[in-house]
């Protein structure tokens, strides 16, 4: 039986109170509670604070480029579908760098869960503007204000039609890990975007802001209405919806390839005389 302990407990380079920590506990308390070993698990992660999280976790990694952890995330679940893939960065790292690859995971419905840890700031590099900074914030950066209009990653992906699109917040670590869960087993790709105060460089969206702001979403609520959800996504400021905002049954990518219905590519066998007539074709 899999326990918190099996995920490990490390010394980790964050701020004292970065929310963060709640994150890292909320994603042990999900994978326990879906009964997954730490061999079964792949986490992608790219640069970042928020991209060092799987580095404390006793499980498989790949930590590659600034946002490119979706390209790697897609290769290996192709390549392995028994394997749990997770992508775990922050959000310059996946809707910033990585934002055309964030796009092309909505379109193809792969497999896969991606938590972003959403502080609306660059923490690693030291407090300027992310995408997702609202604009007018005053940063080191930017000290006459961010310019441009915040980038609104659930109301993106509730537009492209995502398989699960979800919001969270690091204050509250239980109705988090329920909602990685809930990303862990939906059969297609799934995003929680994940509020996460930055107690070092973003002094205006702190953990009083979330906590006076967001409110969990009412039990009727219908995640697989689509309309309603465009309009849920779009709130923002004085409420914040915390929750499943939109759910999909749409196809896999993985279910467009008989050949994966098979397995692992690597366990199958080798038909060798189909390899040797395609090799003469290229001769």
């Amino acid at each position: 039986m899999v326990s918190i302990e099996d995920y490990g407990t490390y010394e980790t380079a964050w701020c004292p109170g970065c929310g963060n920590f709640n994150i890292l506990k909320a994603v042990k308390q999900a994978l326990v509670a879906r009964r997954l070993e730490p061999h079964q698990v792949l986490f992608v992660s790219g640069i970042g604070q928020a991209a060092k999280a799987p580095h404390y976790l006793n499980t498989n990694l790949f930590n590659g480029l600034h946002g490119r952890s979706l390209p790697v995330a897609t290769g290996a679940r192709l390549a392995n579908p028994n394997l749990t893939v997770i992508v775990e960065s922050g959000d310059g790292c996946n809707y910033g760098e990585g934002g055309n690859h964030f796009l092309a995971a909505l379109r193809r419905n792969i497999d896969i869960t991606m938590l972003v840890h959403n502080n609306q700031i660059y923490g690693l590099t030291k407090g300027q503007a992310s995408p997702t900074s609202d604009e007018g914030m005053v940063t080191k950066a930017q000290p006459q204000g961010v310019p441009s209009a915040a980038f609104n990653p659930i109301a993106v992906a509730v537009a492209m039609h995502g398989g699960m699109v979800a919001r969270g917040f690091a204050g509250m670590v239980d109705h988090l890990a329920d909602l990685i869960q809930q990303a862990i087993a939906h059969p297609g790709f799934a995003l929680v975007d994940i509020l996460q105060p930055c107690v070092s460089f973003n002094h205006v969206n702190t953990f009083a802001w979330y906590k006076k702001r967001c409110y969990e979403l009412p039990s009727d609520y219908d995640p697989t209405n689509w309309e309603a959800a465009i309009k849920k996504a779009q709130e923002w400021g004085e409420r914040i919806p915390v929750g499943v905002i939109y759910r999909n049954p749409r196809p896999r990518f993985e279910d467009h390839f008989p050949v994966l219905q098979h397995g692992r590519l690597g366990g199958q066998p080798v038909d060798r005389e189909m390899l040797i007539k395609i090799m003469h074709k290229f001769a």
